[in-house]
């Protein structure tokens, strides 16, 4: 019996999420569907050539590079306690404040997201700075764990973050772009969850305590503290922004930053580094592992004509391009409760993008909505990535207690969601000026 291949495409996207339902990790039932189906329409000897072509292909390409780089210098900042630093100094200026302790843990994420590029490496990471310190100035957990698994959403926004260099990937767009396009929106993200946090301050007044007041001296003293994370941000993206480094050669260069800092603070120790290393190659191969199943199931998209048919039943809807862009948006809602953001994106984009350019919508812009949307996806209910990691790191809170805490800043996130696509300039101004 002959199948079309539309009827093809559907049994490889209903076996491709049966397998996901199974916990087959998402880059081997990728590329599982992707071989299977590409060989049975177009032959098996060209299927298995195309797995060793795009295996080689990938972790031999410059530029994937951009990812261990990155990495690398985020576990490197990460082990020699960059973090702790950049949470201190935030409290020692806002921590007197109503809920001051959540608006110092934003910051020192936001901080923290610009040298690691990694949601969930945020958000394990103040899981053990910040939590604590909340706890014992009496805060609710709820409000605790809420604010972290939001500040660890700003690792998929600034640069250096990985889901949008895996993006430019995908879709063959400007990688340096992408990261100075998440700056802006970035910034407004810090700013709206800390307002969120003034208003949760001014409504239950004795819901969130404010720490002493720190002397001028110990503020100077957190600012000396900081200019070690402070400096690796300003060489990296600087030099991004000005052209000095490709975004492969800027994560090589911050690798490279990242432990001569903390070598010359004494910092590094030959463990240190051989951690970092160990912690770095681990999660690039898990992200090269998706890659590779992606690709391989673009190819099998590819013969299928997904893509381009998807694009046709989108334009053919009659809505109007933000119609069309809700309703994407809506799929990426849904599939948040479903899968992580890197396979949503993976999976996605290559169907997707075609639609959106077709729709006359900037691709670097649409970069950061993707990110932004994946952002929200990573907190709310019932999935939650970063929920999850919060409560491996965090024993002695409930799911319910953190997506409790997580509600009012994922109306936050739908708020800043529609100001994006209001106002586009926000993630398109800088890098037009590049």
């Amino acid at each position: 019996m002959e199948f079309s291949s539309d009827a093809v495409a559907v049994i490889g996207f209903v076996v491709l999420f049966g397998l996901m339902l199974l916990r087959v990790p998402v880059g081997m039932a990728m590329g599982l569907v992707g071989v299977s189906g590409f060989g049975y329409l177009v032959g098996g000897g060209p299927a298995l050539k195309m797995v060793g072509q795009t295996s080689m292909r990938i972790v031999t390409d410059y530029t994937f590079g951009v990812i261990p780089m990155f990495l690398l210098m985020g576990a490197i900042a990460s082990r020699t306690g960059m973090s702790r630093e950049l949470f201190q100094a935030a409290n020692r200026f806002v921590g007197h404040l109503r809920g001051g302790l959540g608006i110092a843990t934003i910051a020192a994420c936001a901080g923290f997201a610009a040298i690691s590029g990694s949601s969930v490496a945020t958000a394990a990471t103040f899981s053990t700075v910040a939590y604590p310190e909340m706890r014992r100035f009496g805060y609710p957990k709820s409000f605790a764990t809420g604010v972290i698994a939001a500040g660890g959403t700003l690792g998929a926004m600034f640069p250096p973050s990985i889901v949008l260099a895996v993006y430019g990937l995908i879709t063959q767009q400007d990688i340096g772009k992408l990261f100075i396009a998440g700056i802006l929106p970035g910034l407004l993200a810090v700013s709206m969850y800390m307002v969120t946090i003034a208003v949760i301050g001014a409504a239950r007044p004795g819901w969130l305590p404010a720490a002493r007041v720190a002397s001028w001296q110990e503020r100077y003293q957190a600012i000396k503290d900081v200019w070690a994370p402070l400096l690796l941000f300003v060489f990296v993206i600087g030099g991004l922004y000005g052209g000095l480094f490709t975004p492969t050669e800027a994560g090589g260069m911050g690798a490279g930053g990242a432990a001569l800092i903390s070598l010359a603070r004494g910092r590094l120790s030959r463990a240190d580094l051989l951690a970092s290393l160990l912690q770095a190659t681990r999660t690039a191969a898990a992200v090269f592992t998706v890659l590779i199943g992606a690709i391989l199931f673009g190819y099998f998209l590819t013969v299928t004509q997904t893509p381009q048919k998807v694009t046709e039943f989108i334009t053919g809807l009659g809505l109007s391009p933000l119609g069309a862009l809700v309703l994407i948006m809506l799929m990426y809602l849904v599939l948040g409760c479903l899968m992580d953001a890197m396979a949503m994106v993976i999976l996605t984009v290559p169907i997707i993008f075609p639609a959106v350019t077709a729709l006359g919508f900037d691709p670097i812009w649409f970069g950061v909505i993707i990110v932004m949307t994946v952002e929200l996806g990573l907190i709310h209910p019932p999935v939650g990535m970063n929920v999850f990691v919060i409560k491996t790191v965090v024993q002695d809170v409930s799911f319910s207690t953190i997506f409790y805490g997580v509600i009012p800043f994922v109306l936050t996130d739908i708020v800043r969601l529609a100001i994006l696509i209001a106002f586009p300039a926000i993630a398109t101004w800088l890098p037009g000026r590049m």
